[in-house]
């Protein structure tokens, strides 16, 4: 088995646990301003340089030793092996008897035929070429509505990963993208998301992209169903839907049923996880909206990810230690949630993106032997872009009763010519980061205010409620510039370092099971609402809502 943890494994594990427990107790509290102080070189070892990003944890209550110790926590748990074996083609993803393979899907055609083989290289190879020919028809007006007008406007109608990935990498990389087609994207089973975006098109114009692997994901095909129906309001007929639907999907008898060509299906395959999917034929909206020699860039900053990933010793590897750095505060300093703050306004939707690539993970509480986990996995990963955050919920990071650690990201070259604009931005971007650690203690309070002229008595009332304690870590990502290659490798490092962590804390990051019981249960709900009544044995507060909208609704 591949992750099976050998005794001896298990007993290092289980003392260098115990170590970094004491050591965190020593030592997590220690201002990191001191850590400066002692070290004059410590920015330049807290930092490195990978597939074109540079990452600062010099910032975080961090010295040697935990570094060290938590680098033999990763080894303990086997993560060099079990890094092999993710890009070796191995059945990790164990409860579901898969691989995961979706480092493959952006690998030049030899190294992805060391996982995959020559024939499953050439398939995706074959796929993209696909999908490439597809975008640049819709592209360049070649592909025409059933009125014989250009497409202007293509409606992604996916949810999960088959809606954040795409969505998130073609608002990032809006300076890219072409002005027609212009790219929607759905979602959302409430018809409101949909309606919207409806109002504004001209079916005659329009294509839609159906995103579900099985082709019977609800909210999905609920939101086909209705935006096929306004097509065919318009006037259309039903041959015409094939001129206005393509699918991304494994299911090709749903697929022609709903009136789909065959042709127009985009396959994928079982190994590829839904929220590692976006450099599949997933990603067909990326590719219509920046071309296939940006997408291809796209890819290429992820396999350069990869190999730092994988080859890269652990002390001077990047998606090693920001998960050994989360880990650190997750395990030792019991935080529970992590701050993910763009400098930027293109990656708005990134924090969206992680919440479901590490949320959905590695928010277990069941190993991957099958036993309760006897440690925390996963915080809650949130956050916004700066600087709204910093007018909105830095308060709380700043003065909170909470220890929230934080990834702050930015590009140091704008998208645009507004220079002062990107000026500003990096200087906040940074300022947040040192006010942070440093804060402001309540001497220094009180000797601003007496040199204000404030009197004893208002600063005895006030020096409190304005001092920082400081002290709270953050880690600093810097792009030269949001571009296709840049993005590729920002996501990259995050699916490893989702890894990493998963490693450490012997769960699964290939299921998600959690996800299934509310739809089952929401069938049930959904058939007693249409036929009009509550079935018994239910408890009283689902019975009461359940009656409750029924009798709204007449």
């Amino acid at each position: 088995m591949i992750f099976e943890t050998h005794p001896p494994l298990r007993a290092h594990r289980a003392a260098v646990w115990q170590s970094l427990r004491e050591h965190f107790a020593a030592t997590g509290s220690a201002p990191m301003s001191a850590l400066f102080d002692a070290d004059a070189q410590r920015f330049e070892r807290f930092s490195l340089e990978a597939a074109g990003l540079f990452l600062d944890y010099s910032k975080n209550r961090l010295d040697e030793r935990a570094l060290s110790l938590l680098i033999a926590l990763a080894d303990a748990s086997g993560l060099p092996a079990k890094r092999a074996a993710l890009f070796d083609g191995a059945t990790i993803n164990l409860t579901e008897g898969r691989a995961a393979l979706h480092t493959a899907l952006r690998a030049p055609a030899a190294i992805a035929a060391e996982s995959v083989g020559e024939p499953g290289a050439a398939e995706i190879a074959a796929v993209r070429a696909r999908c490439a020919d597809f975008a640049g028809r819709v592209r360049s007006g070649a592909w025409r509505g059933h009125t014989g007008e250009r497409i202007t406007d293509v409606v992604n109608l996916g949810i999960g990963g088959s809606d954040l990935g795409p969505r998130m990498v073609v608002d990032a990389l809006r300076p890219f993208c072409v002005e027609l087609p212009r790219l929607h994207f759905v979602a959302n089973i409430d018809g409101a998301e949909l309606d919207d975006v409806l109002q504004r098109l001209d079916p005659a114009t329009t294509l839609f992209i159906v995103a579900s692997k099985t082709f019977t994901t609800i909210e999905t095909l609920t939101n086909a169903r209705s935006a096929r129906r306004w097509l065919l309001a318009s006037g259309a007929s039903q041959a015409d839907v094939a001129r206005h639907f393509v699918a991304v999907s494994t299911n090709a008898q749903a697929v022609a049923e709903f009136g789909i060509a065959a042709e127009n299906m985009f396959g994928f395959w079982d190994w590829v996880g839904g929220r590692y999917s976006l450099w599949s034929a997933i990603g067909l909206p990326i590719m219509i909206a920046i071309g296939p020699a940006r997408f291809d860039e796209l890819l290429a900053g992820a396999h350069a990810m990869d190999e730092h990933f994988r080859h890269a010793p652990a002390h001077a590897n990047m998606p090693v230690l920001l998960a050994l750095v989360g880990i650190w505060y997750r395990n030792f300093g019991a935080t529970a949630s992590h701050a993910v703050i763009p400098y930027s306004q293109h990656l708005q939707r990134l924090p969206a993106y992680l919440q479901q690539l590490e949320m959905e993970s590695n928010g277990k509480s069941v190993s991957i032997d099958g036993e309760v986990l006897a440690h925390a996995s996963c915080p809650v990963v949130w956050g916004e872009p700066g600087t709204n955050g910093q007018h909105a919920f830095f308060q709380l990071l700043h003065q909170g009763s909470d220890l929230i650690p934080i990834d702050f990201i930015a590009a140091v070259e704008a998208s645009h010519g507004l220079h002062e604009h990107q000026r500003l931005l990096l200087a906040n971007c940074i300022a947040q980061g040192s006010a942070l650690m440093h804060g402001k203690d309540e001497g220094t309070v009180r000797t601003e205010l007496a040199a204000q002229g404030l009197d004893a008595n208002t600063i005895e009332r006030v020096a409190r409620h304005r001092g920082f304690a400081g002290n709270r870590p953050s880690n600093t990502l810097l792009l030269k510039k949001l571009d296709p290659p840049a993005l590729g490798a920002l996501i990259a490092l995050y699916e490893h370092k989702v890894f990493v962590q998963s490693v450490v804390w012997n769960v699964n990051a290939f299921d998600q099971f959690g996800v299934e019981l509310g739809k089952v249960v929401a069938r049930r709900i959904d058939d007693a609402l249409r036929a009009g009544s509550v079935p018994q044995g239910l408890d009283g507060s689902t019975s009461g809502l359940m009656a409750r909208v029924l009798e709204r609704q007449g």
